[in-house]
């Protein structure tokens, strides 16, 4: 009776899809085929976008968007996520591998053959070996970055063919900018027109008519205006330059480069590409999970992403990675199982067969159009104007990451925006916050609060820690315990309010049975109020409490000063004024009663 659930999960780890199929019933299948006839009709101009932005045939990004969709959504575990050919992935390869070889040339093709199989090995390791979690390390603040620079990368390599001006393939940001200027005089004022046009169309069109997609309408309507200049001026006056045909067939097999040379020039862009393409995977999937109530298991999803690539490889896909824009129409067009991605990739197939030569009248002035609206929508402003106005270190990690991938890349971006997001992690875990903490005389448990506006005790002083005490804090932390006796010698004794203190390590641990045999020699205590039940199980197991003492650690329920006054010296406390502790006004330290009277109104 045991084994039927266990042989069940089984088949489900291996075949992930039989978790979510149960739910493809009539109403579903409805659902998902509308939703899958949207997200063909996107894919069908994202997919020629996208190719030409990655420096290759335009057919290759409609090819990205067959295969691949649907392996992703088969062993992927989001209902909604889409992957296919992105902007920010093709910006990657375009600008990593331009250098290596002239774009559109076979060589170019077959090393973004390598690329991708590469990345899906990549992926598809990360998610067997479980670390599904790494891309937290990735942060937002990063992704903003990178798709703000991505965005103006993504405008700049589309300036030649907007303005119809000669601009060197391999030009860089800076010099595309300078060649825009020297060349003013130059500008096809008919190819731009074409350009203004689309770019117009298609800002009216998602404002007005937001049912249908943009890229849709904007790219029919410029398609008929370059058709309409063209009669009129004729072809060889205007110079309207065009997609061309495509090929109306299934995508041909293909095979990766996987000599030596081809995976050395490769798995640098195909490490960047995974750590790029796995966070925008797990953030689309976690975006759309919170909407519609899912649970997204990363290691999955990578596994996901991993299967699609990997075959695509030999279907003559370049990388794909989870569409933002196809994902989210996915979800708003009802989409109920991942069959609305398999469903995308079989109208997109019956769509290429009618309607690829078709492309021959696509002006690329208007798929320049296109992908300038698509790089503003990647900036996103209002998230930048919070960083910039909120954090000044996660200010400087999005503007690395920024101007990183303008001057220096996109692979190099991401590495660049990771290593200062992961330092400025380290440097605020390695100082931990340490306040100065006072009882809550109003309080009916013992409560140390920061803001009771008590003075100090003059033999006690009382500080909370908030952050783990690791070998990276322990200086931090080390230094702003000494500093107390070393600013006010009478207090010898100390009292740590640690609920904040969630994990202590071998150098934590040493640090506190040091301090505590220091305050012990100096007549004194350290006293631990709130431990977690982690931290004094490591303590007690290492035989730190040895030094610290049993004694000295305190539950939430106790009365720590209860247990604290009567170590006080009693000549201290006769002529203490502060008297923020309710022992103080009763008696002495020695249990002599108090004789003058005197309390403190606060208590």
């Amino acid at each position: 009776m045991d084994s039927a659930p266990g042989s069940s999960a089984r088949r489900q780890k291996v075949l992930p899809f039989l978790r979510w199929w149960p739910l493809v019933d009539r109403r579903a299948t409805r659902a998902d085929l509308i939703a899958g006839l949207t997200g063909a009709m996107l894919g069908l101009p994202q997919g020629v976008a996208f190719a030409i932005l990655a420096g290759l045939p335009p057919q290759y990004g409609l090819y990205a968007a067959m295969v691949p969709p649907v392996l992703s959504a088969l062993f992927g575990s989001s209902l909604h996520l889409i992957a296919g050919p992105t902007n920010a992935v093709a910006i990657l390869i375009f600008a990593s591998l331009s250098p290596l070889a002239a774009p559109g040339t076979p060589d170019y093709i077959s090393l973004v053959l390598t690329v991708t199989f590469l990345t899906g090995v990549f992926e598809l390791a990360m998610g067997a070996a479980r670390l599904g979690t790494l891309v937290n390390f990735v942060s937002h603040t990063v992704i903003i970055g990178f798709s703000a620079g991505a965005a103006v990368l993504i405008a700049s390599t589309q300036i030649k063919t907007f303005f119809g001006i000669a601009v060197p393939a391999d030009a860089s940001f800076l010099e595309t900018l300078r060649q825009l200027a020297l060349q003013t005089g130059h500008i096809n004022p008919y190819v731009t027109a074409v350009g203004v046009f689309t770019l117009l169309s298609g800002i009216v069109a998602r404002k007005y008519v937001p049912k249908i997609p943009f890229m849709i309408s904007a790219t029919i309507l410029g398609a008929l205006f370059a058709y309409v200049v063209n009669h009129f001026f004729g072809a060889q006056v205007t110079g309207i330059k065009t997609v061309g045909a495509l090929p109306s067939h299934l995508p041909p097999l293909s095979f990766p480069d996987l000599s030596l040379e081809s995976i050395k020039k490769a798995a640098p862009v195909a490490l960047a590409n995974t750590i790029l393409a796995l966070t925008l995977a797990v953030s689309i999937g976690r975006s759309l999970a919170i909407k519609s109530g899912q649970r997204i298991d990363s290691n999955q999803e990578f596994i996901g992403q991993g299967v699609s690539n990997i075959a695509g490889s030999f279907f003559s896909s370049f990388p794909s990675a989870g569409s933002f824009n196809r994902s989210g129409a996915n979800y708003e067009a009802g989409a109920a199982t991942p069959m609305a991605s398999v469903y995308s990739s079989l109208f997109l197939v019956v769509i290429v067969l009618l309607v690829a030569p078709l492309a021959d009248y696509l002006p690329l002035a208007s798929v320049a159009a296109i992908l300038f609206l698509v790089a503003y929508g990647l900036i996103d402003v209002h998230h930048i104007k919070a960083i910039l106005k909120t954090s000044r270190p996660e200010s400087a990690v999005m503007l690395d990451t920024l101007f990183a991938a303008l001057f220096l890349g996109l692979q190099t971006a991401i590495y660049a925006g990771v290593l200062l997001s992961l330092m400025l992690f380290l440097n605020q875990a390695a100082r931990p916050g340490i306040r100065d903490v006072k009882p809550e005389p109003r309080a009916t448990t013992f409560l140390l609060d920061a803001d009771t506006g008590l003075p100090d005790c003059p033999q006690l002083k009382m500080l909370r820690i908030n952050g783990s005490i690791f070998f990276g804090a322990v200086e931090h932390v080390e230094q702003a315990l000494q500093e107390v006796d070393c600013l006010q010698p009478q207090q010898k004794h100390l009292l740590i309010a640690a609920s904040g203190i969630n994990f202590v390590d071998i150098s934590g641990a040493e640090m506190l049975a040091r301090e505590a045999r220091r305050r012990h020699t100096l007549g004194g205590g350290l006293y631990l109020h709130f431990v977690k039940d982690a931290v004094r199980e490591f303590l007690a197991r290492g035989g730190y409490l040895r030094d610290i003492g049993e004694r000295n650690l305190f539950s939430p329920t106790d009365d720590v000063i209860d247990a604290i006054y009567p170590r006080f010296d009693p000549k201290i406390c006769r002529g203490c004024r502060a008297r923020i502790f309710r022992q103080c006004n009763v008696a002495l330290p020695n249990g002599e009663p108090r004789g003058d009277g005197a309390s403190n109104p606060n208590i």
